[in-house]
């Protein structure tokens, strides 16, 4: 069983004022027109669609000048097929 007395809620005295609640911030319209997301999602195919064309564009520039550069000098050829340094064995 429980012990104890039942809390009993104090009442206010008779001339204490009373706060009034404030009202919300910012009111919602009931019959607010809501947005339509259409324009925004063709904006973002299109944003989509332009930037894959941008990088298909450079992509291609920059293998046609990849595919069509000059030949090595003597010197860049000796250059580029010199053995490297041996790399150090840990022990």
């Amino acid at each position: 069983m429980a012990q104890g007395k039942l809390k009993v809620k104090s009442k206010l005295p008779s001339g204490a004022k009373v706060k009034k609640a404030k009202g919300k911030a910012v009111t919602k319209r009931s019959n607010a027109p809501v947005k339509s997301k259409a324009q925004a999602v063709e904006k973002n195919k299109m944003k989509s669609n332009v930037t894959k064309m941008v990088n298909a564009a450079a992509e291609q520039q920059l293998r046609a000048l990849a595919t069509n550069t000059p030949q090595l000098s003597a010197a860049q050829q000796r250059a580029a097929t010199a053995p490297t340094a041996p790399a150090q064995v840990k022990k």
